[in-house]
């Protein structure tokens, strides 16, 4: 957090962060990563480690939520620490920010390609540049096993 905090929007780098839902404490689910939630217009960040160590994620300018379709704003962006941090933000391109149902949470797209989708046991994840990002493959693989995931938002 302490790394990323220069990165978000300069309204949110002074607001205390809070830890809504963990892999650790509250099992391996994104249904109940979405029931965790927060308030609707509360910024998100989530935060990932795969089974190789490697740490990435995603900020959103809002909750994340199950929708029918995308949500979010241009201040959303993907980051990985592969070995320092890589902030990729949003391009112009298209407006595929976030999309999430009980199977499948993606954020950025594009091209035909998904910037970051994990699934819906949050087991297993991937990553490929796409359009709303311009962004490398977050991880080592193209496709992950999650270790650990967190989801924060503004206290």
């Amino acid at each position: 957090l302490p790394q990323l905090g220069p990165q978000l929007p300069p309204r949110l780098t002074q607001q205390p962060w809070q830890l809504l839902y963990s892999t650790g404490r509250d099992g391996f689910s994104l249904r109940t990563l979405y029931r965790s939630g927060g308030q609707p217009d509360s910024p998100a960040l989530l935060l990932i480690r795969d089974t190789e160590a490697q740490a990435f994620g995603a900020f959103s300018a809002c909750a994340i939520r199950c929708s029918s379709g995308f949500y979010g704003t241009g201040e959303t962006f993907l980051f990985s620490f592969c070995p320092e941090l890589k902030v990729f933000r949003w391009t112009g391109r298209n407006n595929f920010f976030v999309k999430g149902d009980v199977n499948l949470l993606m954020v950025g797209a594009g091209g035909g390609r998904i910037g970051l989708w994990l699934d819906g046991d949050l087991h297993h994840g991937g990553s490929h540049p796409c359009e709303t990002f311009d962004n490398e493959t977050l991880s080592h693989q193209e496709e992950f096993c999650i270790q650990d995931l967190e989801l924060w938002c503004l206290a």
